[in-house]
């Protein structure tokens, strides 16, 4: 028996970049949508009703009410009978949310649901995850005290879904917005932990601080040489 071997050093050529962004509503975690600079290759799967900010582009989107549309959606995608080069989840917050209120209608154990909850969302986002394409996902933000300070971190129901997804991405980012003067708003992506905010960029390729742009990030991981 034969072994395929493959190089890190093309391996995210080949399978694409995983990304997660967290930010409050409002920071543009939609919007971001717009810059994989590929719209014509881009699907979103779209949990949320606000693509209001997407409305002068043109990309495909696929509406998710419930479990069995993403699992619909996720059974296509994994044929490889498609054009895409980004799928782009918005949100993992909400759909955790339909996934939490599907298991609680289906059991009156309230830690049996959450239980559940963790097992499918884990399944369902691995497998996105593990899509040969670039693949964002957004999250809302949530925020905890630790040791008497204050921590923001991506949002989903259940302690064991909280903690365990940021471990499936090897990029993970808080989208953050500072207001200056005149009321002036500056928008960026942290992408390493400050004490304050939870991220991480496995790449080694991103600054600290990077513009909110998908195809930046993409090309600076796939390609930091040319940078």
């Amino acid at each position: 028996m034969s072994l395929s071997i493959e190089n890190t050093s093309t391996l995210s050529q080949q399978t694409g970049i995983k990304v997660l962004v967290y930010g409050p509503a409002g920071a543009g975690k939609t919007r971001l949508i717009s810059t994989t600079g590929d719209l014509d290759n881009t699907l979103i799967l779209s949990a949320e009703a606000g693509l209001l900010s997407l409305r002068e582009h043109s990309i495909d989107v696929f509406q998710v009410t419930n479990l069995d549309a993403m699992r619909e959606a996720y059974g296509h995608l994994k044929t490889g009978n498609h054009h895409y080069k980004w799928i782009c989840i918005d949100s993992i917050s909400e759909i955790a949310e339909v996934c939490l209120a599907e298991e609680k209608a289906r059991s009156t154990d309230g830690r049996k649901a959450y239980g559940e909850l963790a097992d499918t969302m884990f399944k369902l986002i691995r497998g996105f995850r593990n899509l040969p394409v670039n693949v964002y996902m957004s999250a809302k933000q949530t925020r905890y005290e630790v040791d008497g300070g204050l921590v923001y971190a991506p949002l989903l129901p259940g302690r064991q879904l909280k903690d365990g997804i940021p471990y499936l991405f090897d990029e993970v980012f808080a989208l953050r917005c500072q207001r200056g003067d005149e009321n002036n708003v500056r928008r960026f992506l942290q992408t390493d932990n400050d004490g304050y905010y939870d991220a991480k960029d496995r790449s080694g390729a991103l600054e600290m601080v990077e513009p909110p742009n998908l195809e930046h990030i993409r090309n600076k991981i796939i390609n930091p040489a040319a940078q």
